[in-house]
Protein backbone atom coordinates (compact mmCIF):
# COMPACT_ATOMS: atom_id res chain seq x y z
CA UNK A 1 0.00 0.00 0.00
CA UNK A 2 2.84 2.35 0.84
CA UNK A 3 4.41 1.65 -2.55
CA UNK A 4 1.11 2.50 -4.27
CA UNK A 5 0.99 5.89 -2.55
CA UNK A 6 4.61 6.67 -3.34
CA UNK A 7 5.22 9.93 -5.18
CA UNK A 8 8.00 10.32 -7.73
CA UNK A 9 8.94 13.36 -9.75
CA UNK A 10 10.87 12.96 -12.99
CA UNK A 11 12.66 16.23 -13.68
CA UNK A 12 15.84 18.10 -14.44
CA UNK A 13 17.52 20.43 -11.97
CA UNK A 14 17.67 23.49 -14.26
CA UNK A 15 14.03 23.35 -15.39
CA UNK A 16 11.86 26.10 -13.90
CA UNK A 17 8.81 24.00 -14.75
CA UNK A 18 10.10 21.19 -12.57
CA UNK A 19 10.81 23.69 -9.79
CA UNK A 20 7.12 24.64 -9.82
CA UNK A 21 6.17 21.09 -8.92
CA UNK A 22 8.90 20.75 -6.30
CA UNK A 23 7.76 23.94 -4.58
CA UNK A 24 4.15 22.73 -4.52
CA UNK A 25 5.12 19.33 -3.10
CA UNK A 26 7.24 20.96 -0.39
CA UNK A 27 4.49 23.44 0.52
CA UNK A 28 1.99 20.60 0.86
CA UNK A 29 4.45 18.55 2.88
CA UNK A 30 4.35 15.63 0.46
CA UNK A 31 7.35 13.27 0.58
CA UNK A 32 8.62 12.42 -2.89
CA UNK A 33 11.50 10.84 -4.74
CA UNK A 34 13.23 13.02 -7.34
CA UNK A 35 14.38 11.21 -10.48
CA UNK A 36 16.96 13.31 -12.35
CA UNK A 37 16.52 12.90 -16.11
CA UNK A 38 19.21 13.25 -18.74
CA UNK A 39 17.26 15.07 -21.43
CA UNK A 40 19.81 14.22 -24.09
CA UNK A 41 19.38 10.51 -23.43
CA UNK A 42 15.85 10.30 -22.08
CA UNK A 43 15.05 7.31 -19.94
CA UNK A 44 12.62 4.65 -21.09
CA UNK A 45 10.50 5.46 -18.05
CA UNK A 46 10.17 9.11 -19.09
CA UNK A 47 9.17 8.07 -22.62
CA UNK A 48 6.72 5.59 -21.15
CA UNK A 49 5.17 8.04 -18.69
CA UNK A 50 4.96 10.96 -21.15
CA UNK A 51 4.75 9.43 -24.64
CA UNK A 52 3.05 12.49 -26.14
CA UNK A 53 5.51 15.29 -25.29
CA UNK A 54 8.42 13.27 -23.87
CA UNK A 55 9.19 16.11 -21.46
CA UNK A 56 9.61 16.78 -17.76
CA UNK A 57 8.11 17.33 -15.28
CA UNK A 58 6.22 14.09 -14.85
CA UNK A 59 4.62 13.27 -11.50
CA UNK A 60 4.02 9.62 -10.64
CA UNK A 61 1.35 8.94 -8.02
CA UNK A 62 -0.24 5.56 -7.35
CA UNK A 63 1.69 4.28 -10.35
CA UNK A 64 -0.06 6.76 -12.65
CA UNK A 65 1.63 9.62 -14.50
CA UNK A 66 0.52 13.26 -14.63
CA UNK A 67 2.23 15.58 -17.11
CA UNK A 68 2.53 19.34 -17.71
CA UNK A 69 3.48 21.55 -14.75
CA UNK A 70 0.23 23.54 -14.43
CA UNK A 71 -1.85 20.39 -14.67
CA UNK A 72 0.35 18.79 -12.01
CA UNK A 73 -0.04 21.78 -9.69
CA UNK A 74 -3.82 21.56 -9.81
CA UNK A 75 -3.66 17.76 -9.36
CA UNK A 76 -1.54 18.23 -6.23
CA UNK A 77 -3.96 20.81 -4.86
CA UNK A 78 -7.01 18.64 -5.49
CA UNK A 79 -5.43 15.40 -4.26
CA UNK A 80 -3.76 16.54 -1.02
CA UNK A 81 -6.27 18.62 0.91
CA UNK A 82 -4.39 18.50 4.21
CA UNK A 83 -1.80 21.11 3.21
CA UNK A 84 -2.19 24.81 2.39
CA UNK A 85 -4.46 25.37 -0.65
CA UNK A 86 -2.74 26.46 -3.87
CA UNK A 87 -5.91 28.06 -5.25
CA UNK A 88 -8.45 30.29 -3.47
CA UNK A 89 -11.67 28.65 -2.33
CA UNK A 90 -13.80 31.53 -3.60
CA UNK A 91 -14.78 30.83 -7.27
CA UNK A 92 -14.28 34.42 -8.42
CA UNK A 93 -10.86 34.76 -6.77
CA UNK A 94 -9.88 31.35 -8.14
CA UNK A 95 -10.86 32.47 -11.65
CA UNK A 96 -8.79 35.65 -11.28
CA UNK A 97 -5.74 33.70 -10.15
CA UNK A 98 -6.12 31.31 -13.08
CA UNK A 99 -6.41 34.25 -15.47
CA UNK A 100 -3.18 35.90 -14.32
CA UNK A 101 -1.40 32.55 -14.13
CA UNK A 102 -2.31 31.99 -17.79
CA UNK A 103 -1.14 35.54 -18.59
CA UNK A 104 2.26 34.92 -17.03
CA UNK A 105 2.57 31.55 -18.75
CA UNK A 106 1.41 32.47 -22.25
CA UNK A 107 2.33 36.13 -22.67
CA UNK A 108 5.06 37.07 -20.23
CA UNK A 109 7.14 33.90 -20.19
CA UNK A 110 7.22 33.55 -23.98
CA UNK A 111 8.49 37.09 -24.42
CA UNK A 112 11.12 36.79 -21.69
CA UNK A 113 12.43 33.69 -23.46
CA UNK A 114 12.45 35.63 -26.72
CA UNK A 115 14.73 38.20 -25.06
CA UNK A 116 17.07 35.35 -24.08
CA UNK A 117 17.08 33.93 -27.62
CA UNK A 118 17.53 37.16 -29.60
CA UNK A 119 19.85 40.13 -30.05
CA UNK A 120 19.92 43.55 -31.69
CA UNK A 121 16.65 45.01 -32.94
CA UNK A 122 14.71 41.80 -32.32
CA UNK A 123 15.83 41.73 -28.71
CA UNK A 124 15.01 45.41 -28.20
CA UNK A 125 11.51 44.77 -29.51
CA UNK A 126 11.11 41.76 -27.20
CA UNK A 127 12.32 43.77 -24.19
CA UNK A 128 9.75 46.48 -24.97
CA UNK A 129 6.99 43.87 -25.10
CA UNK A 130 8.10 42.37 -21.77
CA UNK A 131 7.92 45.77 -20.08
CA UNK A 132 4.44 46.31 -21.55
CA UNK A 133 3.33 42.95 -20.16
CA UNK A 134 4.90 43.71 -16.78
CA UNK A 135 2.98 46.99 -16.64
CA UNK A 136 -0.27 45.11 -17.28
CA UNK A 137 0.63 42.58 -14.59
CA UNK A 138 1.45 45.36 -12.11
CA UNK A 139 -1.99 46.89 -12.65
CA UNK A 140 -3.62 43.49 -12.42
CA UNK A 141 -1.94 42.79 -9.11
CA UNK A 142 -3.35 45.99 -7.65
CA UNK A 143 -6.83 44.66 -8.39
CA UNK A 144 -6.01 41.11 -7.29
CA UNK A 145 -4.49 42.18 -3.97
CA UNK A 146 -7.07 44.97 -3.56
CA UNK A 147 -4.43 47.48 -2.58
CA UNK A 148 -3.12 45.35 0.28
CA UNK A 149 0.41 44.04 0.75
CA UNK A 150 0.57 40.42 -0.40
CA UNK A 151 2.25 38.61 2.46
CA UNK A 152 3.84 35.35 1.35
CA UNK A 153 5.13 32.47 3.43
CA UNK A 154 5.20 28.71 3.21
CA UNK A 155 1.55 28.55 4.28
CA UNK A 156 -0.08 30.79 1.68
CA UNK A 157 2.06 30.50 -1.43
CA UNK A 158 -0.33 29.68 -4.27
CA UNK A 159 -0.18 28.70 -7.92
CA UNK A 160 0.28 32.25 -9.21
CA UNK A 161 3.15 32.82 -6.75
CA UNK A 162 4.76 29.55 -7.82
CA UNK A 163 4.48 30.24 -11.55
CA UNK A 164 5.85 33.77 -11.24
CA UNK A 165 8.62 32.43 -9.01
CA UNK A 166 9.61 29.95 -11.70
CA UNK A 167 9.99 32.86 -14.12
CA UNK A 168 11.56 35.58 -11.98
CA UNK A 169 13.05 33.66 -9.07
CA UNK A 170 16.31 33.86 -11.04
CA UNK A 171 15.84 37.51 -12.07
CA UNK A 172 19.30 38.50 -10.83
CA UNK A 173 20.91 35.89 -13.10
CA UNK A 174 18.74 37.11 -15.99
CA UNK A 175 19.83 40.68 -15.32
CA UNK A 176 23.51 39.71 -15.25
CA UNK A 177 23.35 37.79 -18.54
CA UNK A 178 20.90 39.96 -20.48
CA UNK A 179 21.88 43.36 -19.16
CA UNK A 180 18.24 44.34 -18.58
CA UNK A 181 16.44 44.76 -15.27
CA UNK A 182 12.91 43.40 -15.45
CA UNK A 183 12.20 43.45 -11.71
CA UNK A 184 12.61 47.18 -11.16
CA UNK A 185 11.23 48.61 -7.86
CA UNK A 186 10.84 52.06 -9.41
CA UNK A 187 8.83 50.88 -12.42
CA UNK A 188 6.97 48.00 -10.79
CA UNK A 189 6.95 48.44 -7.00
CA UNK A 190 4.20 45.91 -6.26
CA UNK A 191 5.67 43.24 -8.52
CA UNK A 192 9.16 43.84 -7.17
CA UNK A 193 8.08 43.52 -3.55
CA UNK A 194 6.16 40.37 -4.46
CA UNK A 195 9.19 38.78 -6.14
CA UNK A 196 11.40 39.71 -3.20
CA UNK A 197 8.89 38.16 -0.80
CA UNK A 198 8.60 34.77 -2.47
CA UNK A 199 12.33 34.42 -3.11
CA UNK A 200 12.82 34.70 0.66
CA UNK A 201 10.43 31.84 1.44
CA UNK A 202 12.45 29.00 2.98
CA UNK A 203 11.12 26.36 0.57
CA UNK A 204 12.02 28.48 -2.47
CA UNK A 205 15.50 29.32 -1.17
CA UNK A 206 16.22 25.66 -0.48
CA UNK A 207 15.27 24.63 -4.03
CA UNK A 208 16.96 27.50 -5.87
CA UNK A 209 20.22 26.52 -7.64
CA UNK A 210 23.28 28.69 -6.87
CA UNK A 211 23.40 32.04 -8.67
CA UNK A 212 26.57 31.08 -10.55
CA UNK A 213 24.90 27.99 -12.00
CA UNK A 214 21.84 29.97 -13.07
CA UNK A 215 24.08 32.49 -14.83
CA UNK A 216 25.82 29.66 -16.66
CA UNK A 217 22.46 28.19 -17.71
CA UNK A 218 21.26 31.49 -19.17
CA UNK A 219 24.59 32.03 -20.90
CA UNK A 220 24.38 28.53 -22.35
CA UNK A 221 20.82 29.07 -23.60
CA UNK A 222 21.69 32.39 -25.14
CA UNK A 223 24.85 31.17 -26.87
CA UNK A 224 23.05 28.16 -28.33
CA UNK A 225 20.11 30.22 -29.55
CA UNK A 226 22.38 32.72 -31.28
CA UNK A 227 24.44 30.01 -33.02
CA UNK A 228 22.18 28.51 -35.72
CA UNK A 229 24.86 26.04 -36.81
CA UNK A 230 25.10 24.57 -33.32
CA UNK A 231 22.87 21.87 -31.94
CA UNK A 232 19.51 23.45 -31.17
CA UNK A 233 18.14 24.04 -27.71
CA UNK A 234 14.40 23.79 -27.18
CA UNK A 235 13.54 26.47 -24.68
CA UNK A 236 10.17 25.24 -23.57
CA UNK A 237 8.67 23.13 -20.83
CA UNK A 238 10.69 20.10 -19.96
CA UNK A 239 13.43 20.77 -22.54
CA UNK A 240 14.73 23.93 -20.97
CA UNK A 241 18.36 22.88 -21.38
CA UNK A 242 18.53 19.89 -23.69
CA UNK A 243 22.31 19.66 -23.76
CA UNK A 244 22.93 19.73 -20.02
CA UNK A 245 23.40 16.09 -19.12
CA UNK A 246 23.98 14.68 -15.68
CA UNK A 247 27.70 14.64 -16.38
CA UNK A 248 27.70 18.34 -17.21
CA UNK A 249 29.44 20.80 -14.87
CA UNK A 250 26.17 22.75 -14.88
Amino acid sequence: MAEENKVKLHGMWASPYVKRVEIALKIKGIPYEFVEEDLVNKSQLLLQYNPVHKKVPVLIHNGKSICESLVILEYIDETWKNGPPLLPQDPYKRAKVRFWTSFVEKELLENVLLVVRSEGEAQEKAIKVVFEKLKLLEEGLKDLFQGETHHIDGENMGILDIVLCSLFGAHKAQEEVLGVKFIDPEKFPLLSSWVTAFTEVAVVKALQPPHEKLVMVYQFLRQKALRPSAAGVEVKEGVYVTSLSRSSPF
